[in-house]
């Protein structure tokens, strides 16, 4: 039985296998791409860059042969349902969305342009899709749950490190998910017996400050949430929790191979991989309503045991023998 919880993909056929119409063909002109994402270049140019990425080995040059045209929304959510509305006017090939509010508002602004999310949620459940296996309308895409994973981060950390009592959570208030995240957080902690300190950055400059008061509250661990701002500090969060001698765990990939302890979720540039992917499908002629919802279907859990030695974290053997991979 397929369950939110293992994250497992509706349909079994992979895109990579999907049949897609004049593949070997791509569009005369040059596409014009909207791009709607929270934050700014500074805070979410990390999933972006990432998105170029994969569009890159797929082909696709920003500036060249594919024209991505970004609108960011700041802070606010709300500015969505005018950006996406502005957005529509310009007649774009298609639309790519980071977030529910920003794929609702462009779903809400057209019913024709082809709209390809990359959200963190459930569509379903928000009512932008009719069903992962079949989405209907002119939306498809990628989404993660991580909130399915709060549960798990907290269990992994606690056995690396069981005299923690008092756990740091770093999260971007700007992320949009704060409260019903922290809710997740609160209900998790009470099964493991431990307590959630919740500290909060936006820019670089709020890290430093972050990691004094963890230290400050005398945090014994650390998790940093999944979002674009985190991920595009990783060279400075990993060495700052190096400094303060915090154990963490982290829900990318990329955290535990800069030398982070532990990381239990994927990898945020292979995951816009495959969002580049279904934009390259969409151009191609796929319809979006043809095309089912992806969500990641293994979560890998890597260790990194240099780090934890160097923290003087004894790892357990039962969760090396649970990790996918264990950098020495």
């Amino acid at each position: 039985m397929t369950t939110r919880r293992n994250f497992v993909v509706v349909l079994g056929t992979t895109l990579a296998s999907w049949p897609l119409p004049g593949r070997a063909q791509r569009p005369a002109k040059v596409p014009h791409i909207g791009y709607l994402s929270r934050g700014s270049v500074e805070s979410n140019g990390a999933f972006l860059g990432a998105f170029k990425d994969g569009l890159r080995e797929l082909g696709y040059v920003d500036g060249k042969n594919i024209a991505i045209d970004v609108r960011w929304a700041g802070p606010m959510a709300s500015a969505f349902p005018q950006l996406a509305a502005t957005l529509v006017k310009e007649k774009p090939t298609a639309i790519i969305t980071t977030c529910i509010p920003s794929t609702r508002a462009a779903k809400d602004a057209t019913r024709t342009i082809p709209v390809v999310m990359s959200v963190d949620g459930d569509p379903v459940a928000a009512g932008i899709v009719a069903s992962l296996a079949h989405p209907g309308a002119n939306v498809t895409g990628t989404s993660t749950l991580f909130e399915e994973l709060i549960p798990k981060w907290l269990e992994l950390l606690v056995a690396a490190v069981p005299k923690a009592r008092e756990i740091a959570i770093l999260r971007n208030p700007e992320s949009g998910a704060g409260l019903y995240f922290s809710a997740k957080f609160e209900e998790a902690a009470q099964r493991v017996n431990v307590r959630i300190l919740p500290f909060e950055a936006h820019v670089p400059a709020e890290l430093d400050r972050a990691f004094a008061q963890m230290k400050t509250q005398n945090a014994g661990a650390l998790i940093v949430m999944t979002d674009a701002f985190m991920a595009s500090e990783v060279d400075r969060i990993v060495p700052l929790a190096d400094r303060y001698k915090l154990p963490a765990i982290y829900g990318f990939r990329e955290f535990a191979e800069a030398g982070g302890m532990m990381s239990y979720g994927l990898s945020y540039r292979d995951y816009y991989k495959g969002v580049a992917r279904y934009l390259d499908a969409v151009l191609k002629g796929t319809k979006p309503a043809d095309l089912p919802v992806e969500q990641p279907t293994r979560i890998e859990l890597v260790v990194n045991l240099k780090t934890a030695r160097k923290l003087g974290v004894s790892m357990p053997p039962q969760l090396l023998a649970r990790a996918d991979r264990v950098i020495t």
